[in-house]
């Protein structure tokens, strides 16, 4: 089915090609004022000025008058948790009596209390409430994510959490990137064992999770208390063997080495960023590793915010993401990552939109998917209510400004197919 859209106000991050944007790149957001765009299928294959649109609506199967709607492609959330059992706002009240997220952590909290919660609950009960998140999150605009393991603990735990994100993959229109998270942290069981739990995720989780197809990345919390860079680099080169590609939490709590580690190891990105040394912006700088930044962690937290204007001063390739989870950022509402981005962290509104959509989908490895206005990519778009910029969308960070989503050309209205 062919589509046509028009009267387009502004056609947000129009491309020819998919370059991972560093540094200043990030300033430029080429955008088309007065636009229509054409559509093919679920792929886009024209776009450009109202005036110079040359085929007639008689032309389409369907035509779509945008109504002076902004059009943007859809968010790329790259980091988030959202298979996860119940939720921890017992903690969210011990934070806000003075406890650390070390200390609720060390008394049983944080991780170990989603460990628990998860490996007592059914996989289809697992699903379902994955799926009601996955489902809110498209409704405000995200068209790609990546889904984490990491609360099962356990071989059967974290196979649990794979399987639902295959089903959530099978069951959604939208891209999903499954990664392996086996190192969360040290079980409770393997408290005085750590080498044993490292040499269960590599000789007992990471062949099966293989043979059976479940995950794309891997990924370990590199922090203190948690894994060493030296534990992390072990961990993820053996997941290499078995064709999973590193990412890393890392840096933040404490400057941890983690930048360093995943930047040696060619990792897709390294993940969080809040403590940062001129010796990890540096590393990050000269590498092809894309930093992700996660600034609703930090404002749930209320820890610093990440050095996002030293990165780019530094010629950083970054991007934005949710980080969805129960315990330090219980949102995958990207909108409200953009607007906390610029608003704490200082970024333009053109630098959030590049990092939470191309540079997100590089960070996922969909850049020829998703992430631009380009031709050939999917039809996962944003269109906005009556607002008079681009900029306004971060300003406005209260309110709800996505009017429609569009996945594989087709607006959205249920986004769970029959299972």
């Amino acid at each position: 089915m062919s589509r046509l859209i028009t009267n387009i106000k502004t056609l947000v991050n129009t491309r020819d090609t998919s370059v991972l944007l560093r540094g200043g790149q990030l300033k430029d957001l080429p955008v088309i004022h007065d636009a229509y765009l054409i559509m093919e299928e679920d792929r886009i294959t024209d776009y450009g000025m109202m005036k110079d649109l040359k085929k007639k609506s008689s032309y389409f199967n369907d035509n779509t008058d945008a109504a002076g709607a902004i059009v943007l492609p859809t968010w790329c959330d790259s980091h988030t948790h959202i298979v996860f059992a119940g939720s921890r706002e017992q903690e969210f009240v011990d934070k806000i009596e003075g406890l650390s997220y070390e200390e609720i952590a060390a008394k049983g909290g944080g991780i170990l209390n989603s460990a628990e919660k998860l490996n007592a609950t059914l996989e289809d009960d697992l699903y379902a409430q994955a799926a009601e998140r996955l489902r809110e999150v498209v409704k405000l605009g995200t068209g790609a994510i990546e889904i984490k393991s990491g609360y099962g603990l356990s071989l059967e735990g974290e196979l649990k959490m794979l399987r639902v994100i295959q089903k959530l993959k099978k069951n959604f229109p939208i891209p999903i990137k499954a990664t392996f998270l086996g190192a969360h942290t040290i079980p409770a069981a393997f408290r005085q064992n750590r080498e044993g739990y490292i040499q269960l995720i590599i000789d007992e989780m990471l062949p099966v999770i293989a043979r059976e197809g479940l995950a794309d990345f891997i990924d370990v919390f590199c922090e203190k208390g948690f894994f060493t860079p030296e534990e992390a680099t072990k961990i993820c080169l053996a997941g290499k063997e078995y064709g999973l590609k590193p990412k890393i939490h890392a840096n933040q709590l404490h400057v941890s080495g983690g930048v360093q580690a995943g930047v040696k190891m060619n990792a897709i990105s390294v993940d969080h960023l809040e403590s940062m040394d001129e010796a990890a912006i540096n590393a990050l700088a000269v590498s092809g590793t894309i930093g992700t930044l996660l600034p609703t962690a930090a404002f749930f937290l209320r820890m610093n915010y990440q050095p996002a204007r030293k990165l780019l001063d530094a010629g950083c390739a970054i991007a934005l993401a949710s980080d969805y989870n129960p315990g330090s950022s219980p949102s995958g509402n990207m909108n409200f990552v953009v607007a906390l981005s610029c608003i704490q962290m200082k970024l333009h509104p053109a630098e959030a939109i590049n990092a939470a959509t191309l540079n997100g989908a590089w960070a996922m490895e969909l850049q020829d998917e998703v992430g631009s206005i380009t031709r050939g990519k999917k039809a996962n778009l944003i269109f906005t209510r009556h607002v008079p910029s681009v900029e306004f969308l971060p300003y406005a960070f209260g309110s709800n400004l996505v009017d429609k989503v569009m996945i594989n050309g087709e607006f959205v209205v249920d986004t769970e197919a029959e299972a």
